[in-house]
């Protein structure tokens, strides 16, 4: 009888990986976030929504189960991708967006998910001779992922399915039970950065970054771009984000200040979130002298729509607060217009709206942390301290050099395509391969 020793093993090498196809594979992925205003409340459901779509345009069989708009079908289906929109029986009751009520809804995700996807999924997957791999994202659905794994163990389905779990935040980190949950899925993040976090948690994490999808890359008309410059005063910022103190809105309205000190004319254009935060931030501007102005427009309005209001405020505010759904193709317009887009945060995980600016051929100040595609005066502007002097000068900086700008929209612009869905698709394909091979992919 042979006996195995590691050196052996390394002679051997690790199993072949799988090639994927749509004809051998389809997808599940589960996260609380998704396509729908609703569902929206950070990057995670612009993530999701971007990656879902891509493995669908590939030809993939993918369905997708989010917290999604309550007055919405409960299943939509677009092509190869088919959408799920659960929980809807608690979001009627909680209509200001997906994390309302989340706790409810993390449970009964837990209670009601595991055995829809091995029943009305899996089963039907091996019975046509597919495998099924299961993405899942964040800490509310790590316990989904669990209770998923043993019921296809129940089954005798678990070698037909690969399981990855991903990370897009510190949020929650305490509440999983990583042993677990590294035993039955691949655990991935989406930067060096959180891998470093999650090592904190006893997990080896595998890096897969996010992606953007082709719609960054189309140029808003000139005529458009210089329509919305000719509304504000110089420099025009932008900020989107949600109101977290993580992400500083207090530094970027006392940068507003400090130009303004300066005797430049600055505008602030921002859109947040509902999070308590805001009161702080705009408390913060109106005490630093700045005047803020409101806009609010209901359900998602049109590039033209939100153009129009915005001609309608005049050009004396200091911070516009946009009180709306943007639409992309506005975002993109916004990004373009501005003498500089502001995602400076103090923690970022990954940044995916520095590189929406960058893709929208603007430019991008971000701070230090999880950006790991961001490289000061090449392709962006780095602020990695919270000093609104610091950013003022970074934003004046922005505005003084035509050739500056130029090399850093290009530079910003090629950067953008590395970290496109075609490509960033081709290495979680290859982790899945991996994965199905480990656990010997029958």
């Amino acid at each position: 009888m042979m006996e195995w020793t590691m050196t052996e093993h390394a002679v051997l090498g690790p199993l072949p990986p799988i090639a994927l196809n749509p004809e051998q594979v389809e997808f599940v992925a589960v996260a609380f976030e998704g396509p729908d205003p609703y569902a929206q409340a950070g990057g995670l459901g612009v993530r999701m929504t971007g990656l879902v779509r891509a493995l669908a345009s590939r030809g993939f069989r993918v369905h997708f189960f989010f917290i999604g708009d309550p007055a919405l079908p409960g299943v939509e289906t677009e092509g190869s991708l088919t959408l799920y929109r659960w929980g809807q029986w608690i979001s009627r009751y909680h209509l200001e967006g997906v994390y309302a009520a989340e706790y409810e809804k993390k449970a009964d995700l837990d209670q009601s998910l595991p055995a829809f996807i091995v029943e009305q999924i899996a089963k039907p997957a091996r019975q046509a001779g597919r495998r099924v791999a299961i993405l899942t994202e964040e800490w509310q659905t790590a316990e989904t992922a669990i209770r998923i794994s043993d019921l296809l163990h129940h089954a005798g389905l678990r070698n037909s399915a690969a399981i990855l779990w991903n990370a897009n935040h510190r949020m929650g980190l305490g509440q999983i039970d990583f042993s677990r949950l590294g035993y039955v899925a691949t655990i991935t993040t989406v930067s060096r950065f959180m891998r470093q976090l999650l090592g904190q948690h006893g997990v080896n994490a595998v890096v897969i970054p996010n992606g953007i999808d082709s719609d960054w890359f189309h140029e808003p008309a000139r005529a458009e771009v210089e329509r919305l410059r000719r509304l504000f005063s110089r420099p025009l910022l932008v900020k989107v984000g949600r109101f977290d103190p993580d992400k500083r809105w207090i530094t970027a309205v006392e940068a507003v200040a400090v130009l303004k000190a300066r005797g430049f004319r600055p505008t602030l254009v921002l859109r947040g979130g509902m999070e308590p935060h805001g009161a702080e931030v705009f408390g913060r501007a109106r005490s630093l002298g700045l005047t803020v102005v409101e806009l609010t427009m209901p359900g998602t309005p049109s590039r033209e729509e939100v153009l129009s209001q915005l001609e309608a405020l005049g050009p004396d505010a200091d911070v516009v607060h946009l009180r709306t759904f943007l639409p992309k193709d506005m975002l993109r317009l916004l990004y373009r217009a501005a003498d500089a887009v502001l995602v400076q945060s103090g923690f970022e995980p990954f940044g995916l709206v520095g590189l929406e600016v960058m893709a929208s051929g603007g430019i991008a100040i971000t701070g230090g942390t999880g950006e790991d595609y961001a490289r000061a005066f090449r392709n962006g502007l780095i602020a990695d301290d919270d000093d609104p002097r610091r950013l003022a000068d970074l934003v004046a900086c922005a505005m003084s050099s035509k050739e500056l700008r130029r090399d850093l929209v290009r530079e910003g612009r090629r950067t953008a395509r590395t970290y496109h869905w075609d490509r960033i698709l081709d290495e979680l394909l290859a982790q899945i391969s991996l994965a199905f091979s480990r656990q010997g992919g029958q």
